[in-house]
């Protein structure tokens, strides 16, 4: 981490480059996103308390027949004859 005196110097760096005028508009954008960034974060993480864990659906509920019926396994499509 940068100790007093380099944060001396990116400061006017920073100054240099956008200039003092720029900078409240520079500060107030950086904010505004962190603030949008936060809450957002945050609601993601209310999302993921509050939705209860799935369940898997019985096959019954599906509309699933319960037995297995025989059939023959293709492993290639067929031709279709024209």
């Amino acid at each position: 981490m940068p100790q007093g005196a380099e944060w001396l110097i990116i400061l006017a760096i920073v100054v240099l480059v956008f200039g003092a005028a720029k900078l409240p508009d520079l500060a107030r954008g950086t904010g505004q996103a962190l603030r949008i960034f936060k809450a957002e974060t945050k609601g993601l993480r209310d999302d993921d308390e509050a939705a209860p864990p799935a369940k898997p659906t019985p096959p019954s509920q599906l509309g699933v027949a319960d037995d297995v019926a025989e059939g023959e396994i293709v492993d290639e499509p067929r031709e279709k004859n024209a």
